[in-house]
Parts: C-alpha cells; sequence; structure tokens
C-alpha cells in the first residue's frame, strides 16, 4: 500500500535506518539550517528535529535527500515508471468494437483509481481555524543575509481560474508579519499564471499552502507535469492510488487530507512588496524583487503536526536528488515527442535549469540541432541554458564521458549554437536582464560528410574481444 502521510514515511524511514532524531534543543533562527546544510553535504540522513526553541512542534528536514529515501517514498526504484504512465494513459482511446472496449477496461480501472477522492474530514481538519498566524510556525531563517523567515517546501495549490484544472507548485515564502507573506512564483511558473489570469479579471486568487502530504504528492508539487494535467491527478497516477482531499474552510479549493498543516487565504497580484533577498540553490542571494502577498485567511492542521522544510544553496543539497527523480521520470515523455533521444542528464551541480545532456540515436544531419530546438519549445526546459547533445555511445550521467565527446566530436566554431534573448530561469545569476538571457547548444555527436566533416572518421580504440575474454577469465588469478 502507498505511504499515506509523512508520520508513516518517517516510520519506514526509521526501518530502513534512514533518519536521525535530534533531541536537544536547536533553535529555527538559522541554527537547523546549518544542521541540515552539514547533513546533506555529506550525504547524512533526514533529520527529525524534537525539540525547537520558543515552539511546541518539531521539524522535518532533508527527508528526501537521497535516492534511498525517495525509493520509499514513492514505493519504486524505476522512476520512468511515472512517466511511463502518462505515456500510456494518452494511446488509451477508447476503441470503437464492443470486444475491443472490454479489453481496455482493466486499463481504464487503473487510470480511474489514480483519481483523487474528496473526503468530508481528514487528519488536516482535526483543528481549524479563522484566526491563523504564522508566528506559531517554526518557520526556518537559513541564511544570514536572507530578508527574514521562508517557507522553503511550501506546496502552493491554486486552480486555472477558467478552466478548473488544479496546480501545486513550490515557491518559497517569506513571512512579513502574522497574517503575511509574499509569493515569489516567477512569471515561467503556473501558479503566477494563474494569478495574472485572475488579476485581468480584477479578482484575487485563492491559495493554499500544504506543509507535508504524502511524498508522491510533495514530489508532483515540484514536478513540471504537462500542461492541463490535474497535479492530485499527477500525484495519484505516481502512487497508483488516488489521494484524499478535503475541502479548505475559507476559500473554493481541495487540498490533500493527511497534510499536517494548511495555510489558506489569498494572493493579491496588486498587492505588490519587496521581496527578498534569499540564499538560493544557484548558490547565491537572489536579490530584492518585487512580489505579490499573500494574505492568511485560515488553518487546518492536525494535533501534532510535523513541520516539513528544506534548505537549499549551493549545490549538491536535498533538492538534487528530487531533480534526479523528475529527470527519470520524464525521460519516457521525452522520447514520446522525439524518439531518437536515448537518456538524459540534468547534472545536479547545474541547479537542473541550468545545464542539460542529451543523448540520441543519430540517424541523419543536423538531428542534434533537432533535438535541442524541440526540448527548448517544452515546458520548463525552455529555460534551460545549456544543452550537449551527444551520441547513444556516451553514457550521459557520466560527466567524463561526456568532456571527452565534447573534445573529440565537437569543434567550437561548427557545432556551438548560440540564441539571443530567449527566456531564462527567473533565479539565474548570470542573464543580463531578469528573465532574458541567451541558450548555448553543443553538438558533440560524430559529424558526417553532410555536417561538414571532410575528413575521415577515426578509429575508436578499443580491446579485441578475445583478449577481453581471456583477462575475464583469468582475472581472479591475477591476484589485483
Amino acid at each position: 500500500m502507498p505511504i499515506e502521510d509523512i508520520h508513516e514515511f518517517i516510520k519506514e524511514l526509521e526501518k530502513n535506518g534512514e533518519i536521525k532524531r535530534i533531541k536537544i534543543e536547536v533553535d529555527s533562527n538559522l541554527e537547523i539550517a546549518e544542521i541540515l546544510r552539514r547533513g546533506m553535504y555529506s550525504n547524512g540522513p533526514a533529520i527529525l528535529f524534537e525539540n525547537v526553541k520558543n515552539y511546541n512542534m518539531p521539524v522535518l528536514g532533508n527527508a528526501f535527500g537521497s535516492m534511498k529515501r525517495l525509493e520509499i517514498g514513492l514505493e519504486m526504484k524505476d522512476f520512468t515508471e511515472i512517466g511511463q504512465r502518462i505515456v500510456d494513459m494518452t494511446k488509451m482511446d477508447m476503441p470503437s468494437g464492443f470486444l475491443n472496449k472490454i479489453k481496455k477496461l482493466p486499463e481504464l480501472s487503473k487510470m480511474t483509481d489514480s483519481f483523487p477522492k474528496q473526503e468530508n474530514a481528514g487528519p488536516v481538519t482535526e483543528i481549524t481555524s479563522n484566526n491563523a498566524s504564522f508566528d506559531d510556525i517554526p518557520i526556518l531563517k537559513s541564511w544570514p543575509n536572507d530578508a527574514g523567515r521562508f517557507i522553503t517546501l511550501g506546496l502552493v495549490a491554486t486552480k486555472h481560474p477558467e478552466t478548473g484544472v488544479r496546480n501545486l507548485g513550490v515557491f518559497r515564502m517569506q513571512i512579513v508579519d502574522s497574517t503575511h507573506a509574499l509569493m515569489h512564483w516567477q512569471k515561467h511558473k503556473r501558479g503566477a499564471q494563474h494569478s495574472e489570469i485572475s488579476k485581468d479579471r480584477g479578482e484575487k486568487i485563492p491559495t493554499a499552502i500544504i506543509i507535508g502530504g504524502e511524498p508522491a504528492t510533495v514530489f508532483s508539487s515540484i514536478a513540471p507535469v504537462p500542461e492541463g494535467l490535474d497535479k492530485y491527478l499527477f500525484a495519484g497516477i505516481t502512487r497508483k492510488k488516488g489521494i484524499k482531499t478535503v475541502k479548505c474552510k475559507t476559500i473554493d479549493l481541495e487540498v490533500p487530507a493527511n497534510a499536517e498543516i494548511v495555510f489558506e487565504g489569498y494572493v493579491d497580484p496588486k498587492d505588490i512588496r519587496e521581496e527578498g533577498p534569499f540564499g538560493d540553490h544557484t548558490g547565491y542571494y537572489t536579490p530584492v524583487e518585487p512580489y505579490p502577498t499573500f494574505t492568511l485567511t485560515g488553518i487546518m492542521r492536525r494535533k501534532d503536526p510535523i513541520y516539513v522544510t528544506t534548505v537549499v544553496g549551493k549545490p549538491i543539497l536535498e533538492d538534487a536528488y528530487i531533480g534526479k527523480v523528475i529527470e527519470q521520470s520524464f525521460l519516457p515523455l521525452i522520447r514520446m515527442f522525439h524518439p531518437e533521444v536515448v537518456d538524459f542528464s540534468m547534472p545536479a551541480a547545474g541547479w537542473f535549469q541550468g545545464f542539460a545532456i542529451i543523448s540520441i540515436k543519430k540517424r541523419y544531419p543536423g538531428q542534434a540541432k533537432k533535438v535541442m530546438m524541440g526540448l527548448w519549445g517544452m515546458g520548463q526546459l525552455s529555460l534551460t541554458k545549456m544543452f550537449v547533445v551527444v551520441d547513444d555511445d556516451i553514457n550521459v550521467h557520466d560527466i567524463n564521458d561526456v568532456i571527452w565527446a565534447i573534445t573529440t566530436r565537437a569543434d567550437a566554431a561548427r557545432d556551438t549554437v548560440i540564441i539571443n534573448n530567449t527566456p531564462t530561469d527567473t533565479l539565474d545569476p548570470a542573464s543580463p536582464l531578469v528573465n532574458l538571457g541567451s541558450k548555448m547548444g553543443i553538438d558533440a555527436t560524430q559529424k558526417t560528410k553532410e555536417e561538414g566533416y571532410q575528413r575521415e572518421i577515426q578509429q575508436q580504440v578499443k580491446v579485441d574481444t578475445n583478449t577481453k575474454n581471456l583477462v575475464d577469465s583469468k582475472w581472479s588469478d591475477y591476484g589485483l
């Protein structure tokens, strides 16, 4: 059975030796963040802080900071399964023949099982209040020059004002006072798009900030799913069972019933204030910039909630592992549009939006550039700064193999593509303007005569089969 909530997840982590409890008093002002960073940089366990100064609520950090913990939380080892389920759903057009309909019923049943199911109540509705405040929650300050306390792993729920499709996204939120916070949703993100539509209609947008929940829901909130796919449905597809939801008390939104805490309210797109600085996953403080204000109108929470958080900074930290799962899970979707793609990697050191490597089965001249252009037109990949395309004999997850391909198969003038004035990630510290910069593509595939390569392709040095088999058979005898 899928893991139902953070409490159950903690039990599973303890069974597998993947979590430590800290019982001495710790401070949510800088101290917890530094403990978490040191643990993350050293591939340490998840940490549950049980005694937080001035608060009666434990704090959980680094819960998803290893591939093993994500395997436990999502209950799978091959994360490409997630994307493959979506690909399979797109092929499920109802056939015309009665017999074919009968054959299709098991697949349709599986899809139906993934839909969210609304409940009248759940663990998160154990305590509700319209007199809500951020002051009772151990929200962290992570870096000395941060503008204050920031919610960093809040799952921000909105729905499209016209279609009603629900979205979850993770956007940092700077606490201003007991009932106000600043919503850092970059203009390329779906939550910001919902806000802009509401602004055009002269409306505020109902918004809920969810703390905790099923690991699949946390993952789904971060994953860049295809436009129009309900994030709650995607969570059900991920865990192969629909999540339970409940209605908020003060706004018209549904939220996961098994969450720890839900902050209810609205974002006023006209109430713009200065947000930041904040030490971000690029390794730099993002500067002060204008963002809209969230106003808290109510709170729902468990009787014994756990505040789930993360810290970010120069890679590699907890977000790197979630990024690797996203990378693997969306490979089937990339292949659906670009079947020549063999593998895909976004190295954590490039904070994922900065750098990506793609291997392809090359069949015609110019194909590497075709793939680059196609991927730059796909959702959040439009924000990726640099693509390197290699042949299918290169391991995209081995940076040494990739560098070898770049230096032996790419000519700087011929194989480098520069595109100016393109969308960039808001957090990119190098772009000349916020949200606008350039792209670079490197075609590191073996070139053909049609692509201007007039030399004879040099033969790679490889051991012959007989020698390889001989050494394999005698390896244990060498005493090495």
